[in-house]
């Protein structure tokens, strides 16, 4: 057997006796050691359930600090082999959840243990201002009693005086220590010639505030009935004790100033306990180094300096490192880290340099100064050196890469550290796609961009739910007798800042949050509805009206698994019939289109689907694969037609346009040509056998009703 408790109340219990063990020699108790566990094994279950929460319960765990100062557990030792035992054995004891990672629950730990330690230092500093005004109550009572019952109020004094856990001490108005009872005594060495018969102003410390000795001046001038402050004093060992220290001043029966009263409560242990917590709360737990909260208020302060001083940032991410992890493991990624921050550490050693990590990969280094424009070159020049060396973990030699993005400026600017550290983040992701392994400077202009590409990104899905989006169409049209043949739809964004937004500006963004296919799904929609409503708007007997219409599909669209079953569910929802929407498909997104790609394309064909080929002629497909596309049109680049535009036209580019008509004829493919800008462009399209056209010869995009008008010209004219 392993020795371990098989039920989860067995090892709480078990956890209960480690902790009564640890801290009942140093408990002030009436009670056995048995009787105390049984004390502290509700506080154990809170502990527990707080360890198991999903998210922290600090007040659980406050309340458990608390409670150990009402079972008069008020040594600061208590404290410190609780923590010890918190830390040492909660999780191995108290895990429910075997699935949690191990670093998880000890983070978790961790702060309970804050809590813990906080809820202590509150009750215990209750119970100690409670002494202290019972202290002082029965002090003043003593005084007055005096004329009354001397010997009896001199013996309660006095047992109050020397039995108090809190220093206690009596000076004349000179400063002079006339009594101090034993717990002042301690705190000062313990032996008494060293506080009484001492002048206070031999008590002055470096670190007393400015205001300590003004108070003290004007109590003993009978200014003021009695202060408080945080004070330190030298011990003979050299060690500083620190205190509150509370001081009253005691009149005569005629109300004049006599005595000074000092109440003193040591709180080196709690500073010292506060010190370590800030420490933690301010430095990362894995490398040392200062974190995010450290950073931003070293920042702060570097912006807030003017004065013609100056500030340089660099914002390093590794390169590569969540293939590390992937490959090595998340411990050799944090040995990584480790002996990275090292490096980087010392690459930071003059005044005004600092280096922090935010986390994950991500680190910054800082310098301030009147000339930072060439350190923070040189700093980032020594990181990038730094990180040259490989760095071998577990037997294996790493190559570290990273790229850095740089910000330099004058202190006194408008800028606040978060809008600092946004530049820095964006020039450094300008650098890691510009290939990695580099440093960049800031750029305002990138800046700009980056965030209104942000900015866009994140407002395309409360943009599509707000209907902010709104499509146009432009004509197509046959170029044998000029009549319109359809129209293709194109989305804009009506955007509430930017205003109206081409396809250009959004599109991308929306391919890559995966919004494409929901923004996708309502253009199909919204298109064959206004293709519905075009035919029955278009008179009887009449040919001619946009019959069809024309929808561009992203490479998201076509490999999304509801393409076919889309499409279907709105044509026959909206009552258009399939030969009425023709789908366009860029040559580059089917270059090397394998049968599961077309197996879809090949569904809506055969449904009687066209499938047209958008951007015909920029891609580099072998025309040979034309013959396995489900394609029935081509549509031309406007790249073929900006050679017709000079008069007269470039022999080569008819020859390639004649070969591809001809090749497209062969092969029972409609052919429809772009970016059409003159007659004589459109004259010659004609000659060469082209069947459609669009461009702003026709007509730009526009709305729908316009479109049908259009229609309507020509099926009367």
């Amino acid at each position: 057997m392993n020795g371990e408790p098989d039920s989860p109340e067995d090892r709480l219990r078990r956890f209960a006796t480690i902790w009564s063990r640890a801290i009942f020699p140093v408990t002030a108790t009436s009670l056995t050691r048995a009787e105390f566990e049984k004390e502290l094994l509700p506080l154990a279950r809170r502990l527990r359930d707080a360890l198991g929460e999903r998210a922290l319960d600090a007040p659980a765990a406050q309340s458990v600090g608390a409670a150990l100062i009402g079972v008069h557990c008020t040594d600061p030792e208590a404290l410190s082999r609780t923590l010890d035992v918190v830390d040492a054995y909660l999780v191995l004891y108290c895990r429910d959840d075997e699935d949690r990672r191990e670093e998880e629950l000890r983070a978790r730990c961790a702060r309970l243990q804050h809590a813990v330690a906080a809820g202590f230092a509150r009750a215990l500093r209750e119970r100690t201002l409670a002494e202290q005004e019972a202290i002082s109550r029965a002090a003043l009572s003593a005084r007055s009693a005096v004329a009354e019952a001397l010997h009896a109020s001199e013996a309660r004094f006095r047992a109050v005086f020397h039995g108090a856990a809190i220093g206690i001490g009596i000076a004349d108005l000179e400063g002079t220590v006339l009594e101090a009872n034993d717990a002042l005594v301690r705190m000062f060495g313990g032996a008494e010639n060293l506080v009484r018969g001492r002048n206070v102003v031999e008590w002055t410390h470096p670190d007393d505030a400015p205001h300590v000795w003004r108070l003290y001046e004007e109590l003993v001038r009978g200014e003021r009935e009695h202060y408080r402050v945080e004070k330190a004093f030298c011990r003979p060992d050299g060690t500083a004790l620190w205190t509150n220290l509370t001081v009253s001043l005691l009149r005569d029966a005629e109300g004049a100033p006599q005595y000074q009263l000092a109440l003193m409560e040591d709180t080196t242990e709690r500073r010292l306990l506060n010190l370590r917590l800030r420490y933690e709360a301010t430095h990362d737990a894995l490398t040392g180094l200062p974190n995010r909260t450290l950073f931003f208020e070293r920042l702060e302060k570097a912006l807030a300096a003017g004065d013609g001083m100056r500030f340089g940032l660099c914002y390093l991410d590794l390169d590569g490192f969540k293939t590390i992890n992937d490959s090595l493991g998340h411990a050799a990624g944090d040995r990584l880290l480790v002996e990275v921050a090292d490096r980087l550490q010392a690459c930071a050693t003059a005044a005004g340099e600092m280096v922090a990590r935010l986390g994950g990969d991500e680190f910054v280094a800082l310098t301030t100064g009147r000339d930072t424009a060439a350190e923070v070159d040189d700093l980032a020049g020594r990181i990038m050196h730094a990180l040259a060396a490989p760095i071998r973990i577990d037997g294996r030699e790493l190559t570290v890469r990273g790229s850095i993005g740089i910000v330099e400026g004058p202190a006194a600017g408008e800028r606040s550290p978060a809008e600092v550290l946004r530049s820095a983040d964006i020039t450094m992701y300008r650098a890691k796609s510009a290939g990695g392994n580099r440093f960049e400077l800031a750029d305002p202009e990138a800046d700009a961009r980056a965030i209104t590409r942000h900015g866009l990104t994140t407002a395309l899905p409360a943009a599509l739910e707000r209907g902010e989006f709104f499509i146009e169409y432009q004509p197509l049209v046959h170029l044998g007798d000029g009549s319109v043949r359809g129209a293709e739809a194109l989305v804009r964004w009506l955007h509430p800042q930017h205003g109206v937004l081409g396809p250009d500006q959004f599109i991308p963004l929306a391919e890559d949050t995966g919004l494409i296919v929901p923004l996708g799904r309502w253009v199909l929609e919204e298109s064959v509805r206004q293709a519905r409503t075009w035919q029955a708007r278009t008179p009887d007997g009449a040919d001619a009206g946009p019959l069809r219409v024309n929808v561009n599909l992203s490479p998201c669209q076509l490999t999304h698994p509801g393409l076919v079953s889309d499409t279907v569910d709105i044509l026959e929802r909206l009552g258009l019939a399939p030969g009425a929407l023709c789908l366009e498909v860029t040559e580059s997104a089917l270059i090397g289109a394998d049968d599961d790609l077309l197996k879809p394309l090949r569904r809506l064909a055969e449904m009687g689907v066209d499938i047209a080929l958008d951007d015909f002629g920029t891609g580099y497909s072998n025309l040979a694969n034309l013959r396995r596309l489900p394609v029935s049109v081509l549509k031309l680049d406007r790249s073929f037609t900006q050679g017709m535009q000079r008069f007269p036209a470039d022999p080569v580019d008819l020859k390639i346009v004649e070969g591809i008509v001809a090749l497209a004829h062969s092969l029972d493919l409609a052919v429809t040509v772009e970016g059409v800008e003159t007659g004589a462009q459109a004259e010659q399209l004609r000659d060469l056998g082209c069947d459609t056209a669009q461009g702003w010869y026709y007509a730009r995009p526009g709305p729908p009703d316009r479109l049908h008008e259009l229609a309507l010209a020509d099926a009367t004219g």
